[in-house]
């Protein structure tokens, strides 16, 4: 690639760099890289980082050899306006590994900027130059850029196929034995596609080199297995870690037999992780040993930061930060730790007394000490892990990291979660919603959704939001685990229909109303009486899983009096092995002793691949939730994905620019009515027309406008609310009805400010409004207006982005949208039209990140449309964590 030609236009002080321009990226190997602007302060750097390049690469950057940039071109790359001439650096610690600039181009057409970067030959071949051209790409069109060139050396391969995996429709022209190239840099479906697919990739990596290390150092380790560097050393030494273990600890030669070293510095071997136990006082340093030993991640099981409150939280920043800016990934502070059972790894670096065995769930936690119940009660059951991860304060590694890592982990089939918060729920709902449809994924929220809820509404968000991502939400624990037992070791039931097979009448019609309660067809249970043999049992479970009227079978063994089970768990295992073929789950409930496994192990050649082991539980209403909610994720699965579709007749630019125009000079704040309607235009969105009005004789005026009949509204957002209607006057047909109108408001507001708005086609009264929540980032809701609706909560909940299956699904999902599908004394409403404004409200959220509210209260739903009536919006700073752009760290 040419460089750049010096000209006289180099800004002698440039201005300050946008600061949502820096990120912390991960490479394709899972490390991380720190990008950011180009500053006047980074010339010295910058030249080092040009001679330690190889000749090679400086030829195929420059076209010539370039063994030092001159300090005319120093000044030029090192002061630009971030604007036309745009400059990122990629760095590790102190030194630039990475440089990437753009520079407008002055030519005819749409505005176009050549683009360069080069990569320090330590680092080529790690995604760099990828990243730095996502990253200019979004630089640029914030600057209203739409085209890439570049002029590329026909040999240089590698720069080449950058520019062609990136997704983006490349025209090519050759002069001799230079290339260039030419591309619109618009975020289309396959750049998007690519972003994400790269995403999944360096993520997946990130956690597999935390989960999958060669060597361990213990900072803090002593020989007390009372202590937590004593019990996390104590394990990972039992635990037939495949690598080398390093104890260290400056007071001691050796911690458990093995030789101990005083700092991470001193340890010969290369370490990958280190597990910190150390006060939060000696962070600071053990860190610098660490980042100076090249270490790839830490685990930080010491407590006392961010749940201490501010100060905490900022050490907890900056520890995450300094961490970051060397490569590393943290899992933490006050993590319980990490394990991994794969036998090539053998890794327990948790402190927890108990480890569940081998098997091909996945569990990510926050809670420390919870984690250890969690663990215990897994290997109580039976229920093998795969990987286990306890995040702790979940300052960097997250539970979206985990799900990018077991999305592609072949020894992995099921997800649990234990969440108490979403550090970006926008990217936690579009990488659930991918992960689920090929693995389960179960989870139960604590915090302030489920376990502390401020009300109706939050649990109805999780509940909503979970089923829209196909997640199976659950409750508690036992729940979490009730179905982590069916999805780990039963096929999926194809359909709703329950047979229960059992010896009790009482215990068959408590499964039976149980399932029924949760939505599942159940036929006549099948009673085999109190005298039921084995064989018995063996002969009707045979028939049921034969039946093709049977999706599911429960089976329930309480015999009146204390009889063996071994022999009635032999008939069932002996059924599922006779009936291979049938795919279907099995449950059982075993009431005659509480000591039988949780998990009863097929027997027989083939069985074992059919239908793995059956899960055993306490109770047959347990064994019914279970199914239900394995049901119902069921049947998610099995429908089409639908796209996201942009109505017609929108215009982006128009609003952003908008936008923009009202957040200057302001942190934030209320849109103003016509403000509102200004830009819903925008996004093909009309609210009823109505013209504000000061006096009577403007309020006769904008009724002879708008055309009669007209209504008169107060626009005090008290007066809006009210259920009565006090502040509105309706079906007003002449100038008197008018004037009179107008004066009755005015006197009863105090506001001489009012609406005179065209009378809309009568109908059912809907709400729709979007609004920030803590948990899940932009949340739309849906549901019939009216006082009595609203006390009972009867609202429905999707997150943004909407798929056209998904604005359909918002509108059919509260209790009272029956009423919309028309009944004896109404007609059916256009439900099409409250579907389709759903899809601009997402695309208008979807476009502007600065928008935090916006409200239609009331929509007025006629067989023939669906009018606007009332529109109120807000923007304020675009949230930290939004899934938009070019790939970084939360």
């Amino acid at each position: 690639m040419t460089d750049f030609p010096a000209t006289s236009d180099t800004p002698a002080t440039p201005p300050p760099p946008p600061q949502h321009w820096f990120a912390d990226v991960l490479a394709s190997d899972g490390g991380v890289v720190r990008l950011r602007p180009i500053t006047p302060e980074d010339a010295e750097r910058l030249q080092d980082f040009h001679s330690a390049l190889s000749d090679r690469t400086r030829y195929l950057r420059y076209f010539g050899p370039y063994p030092r940039i001159s300090p005319k071109d120093l000044h030029r790359t090192t002061h630009v306006d971030y604007h036309d001439r745009v400059g990122l650096v990629l760095e590790l610690g102190e030194a630039i590994v990475a440089v990437g600039r753009y520079e407008l181009l002055e030519r005819d057409g749409p505005r176009a900027a050549e683009v360069a970067f080069v990569v320090a030959d330590g680092h080529q071949g790690r995604g760099l130059g990828s990243i730095l051209l996502e990253h200019l790409a979004g630089a640029a069109a914030e600057n209203k850029i739409e085209t890439f060139v570049a002029e590329v050396l026909a040999e240089n391969t590698v720069m080449v196929t950058v520019f062609r995996d990136a997704g983006y429709q490349v025209e090519r022209s050759r002069d001799g034995s230079v290339l260039h190239l030419e591309f619109a840099i618009d975020p289309t479906e396959a750049l998007l596609s690519v972003r994400d697919s790269r995403e999944r990739a360096s993520e997946a990596r990130s956690v597999g080199n935390l989960l999958t290390p060669r060597s361990v150092a213990v900072i803090g380790a002593t020989p007390a297995t009372g202590r937590v560097g004593g019990a996390v050393l104590s394990n990972l030494l039992s635990g037939l870690f495949q690598g080398p273990v390093f104890p260290v600890n400056p007071n001691r030669k050796s911690v458990r037999g093995v030789r101990a070293y005083a700092t991470v510095r001193e340890i010969p071997d290369e370490v990958d992780l280190a597990v910190v136990a150390v006060p939060p006082a000696a962070i600071g340093s053990v860190l610098d040993d660490c980042m100076a030993k090249g270490v790839k991640g830490l685990v930080v099981l010491t407590a006392g930061f961010g749940e201490t409150g501010e100060e905490g939280s900022a050490a907890e920043r900056e520890l995450v930060a300094a961490a970051r800016g060397h490569g590393m990934r943290v899992v933490g502070p006050s993590a319980l730790g990490i394990a991994n059972t794969d036998p090539a790894v053998a890794m327990n670096a948790t402190l927890a007394t108990v480890l569940p065995g081998r098997g091909r769930i996945g569990f990510f936690c926050q809670s420390g000490p919870l984690g250890a119940a969690i663990l215990g009660e897994a290997a109580a059951r039976n229920l093998g892990l795969s990987t286990f991860v306890s995040a702790g304060n979940r300052a960097d590694v997250s539970g979206n990291d985990l799900l990018q890592y077991w999305d592609s982990d072949p020894d992995t089939d099921v997800v649990l979660l234990y969440l108490e918060s979403f550090g970006n729920p926008r990217k936690f709902s579009r990488i659930a919603r991918r992960v689920a449809r090929t693995k389960p994924i179960v989870a139960v929220s604590s915090g302030r959704s489920v376990a502390q809820p401020a009300g109706d509404m939050d649990r109805s968000i999780v509940r909503d939001l979970f089923a829209q991502a196909g997640i199976v939400q659950v409750d508690s624990i036992s729940e979490l685990f009730d179905c982590a037992a069916l999805l780990g070791y039963q096929p999926l039931p194809r359909g709703s229909r329950l047979m229960v097979v059992g010896n009790s009448t009482a215990l068959n019609w408590l499964a039976v109303d149980a399932a029924q309660g949760e939505g599942l067809e159940v036929a006549e249970p099948v009673n085999l009486g109190p005298q039921a043999t084995p064989g018995a049992y063996l002969d009707a479970l045979v028939a049921a899983l034969r039946s093709d009227e049977t999706d599911a079978v429960i089976v329930v063994f309480a015999p009146p009096v204390p009889l063996p089970t071994a022999g009635f768990a032999d008939a069932i295992r002996a059924a599922a092995a006779a009936v291979p073929e049938a795919g279907k789950p099995i449950l059982t409930t075993f009431v005659a002793e509480q000591g039988i496994p949780n998990l009863l192990a097929v027997r027989g050649p083939g069985a074992a691949a059919a239908h793995g082991s059956i899960p055993s539980y306490p109770d047959p209403e347990r064994a019914a939730r279970a199914l239900a909610r394995v049901r119902r994720y069921a049947e998610w699965r099995t429908r089409p994905v639908s796209p996201v579709v942009r109505p017609q007749g929108i215009d982006t630019d128009r609003a952003r620019q908008l936008v923009a125009d009202w957040m200057a000079g302001s942190g934030g704040r209320r849109l103003t009515d016509l403000e509102t309607v200004e830009l819903l235009a925008c996004y093909g969105i009309s609210v009823v027309e109505f013209r504000e009005v000061s006096n009577a004789e403007e309020a006769v005026a904008a009724a002879e406008e708008l055309g009669y009949p007209v209504a008169a509204k107060a626009t005090g957002e008290h007066w809006r609310r009210r259920p009565d209607l006090t502040g509105v006057r309706l079906d007003l047909w002449r100038p008197e009805a008018v004037r009179q109108g107008y004066a009755d408001l005015a006197e009863l507001c105090g506001d001489p400010v009012l609406h005179i708005q065209k009378m809309a086609t009568k109908g059912v009264g809907c709400i729709l409004r979007v609004q920030d929540d803590p948990s899940f980032g932009s949340v739309i809701e849906f549901g019939l207006s009216g006082l009595i609706i609203e006390l009972l909560g009867d609202r429905a909940y999707r997150a943004l982005p909407l798929t056209a299956d998904e604005a359909t699904a918002l509108i059919d999902a509260p209790r009272a949208a029956p009423l919309l599908s028309g009944t004896p004394a109404s007609p059916r409403v256009d439900k099409a039209a409250l579907s389709e404004l759903a899809q601009r409200i997402s695309a208008l959220f979807d476009d502007l990140p600065e928008m935090r509210e916006l409200s239609f209260d009331p929509v007025l739903a006629s067989p023939t449309s669906a009018e606007i009536l009332y529109a109120r919006g807000r923007i304020g700073p675009e949230p930290s964590r939004f899934d938009t752009g070019p790939r970084r760290l939360g």
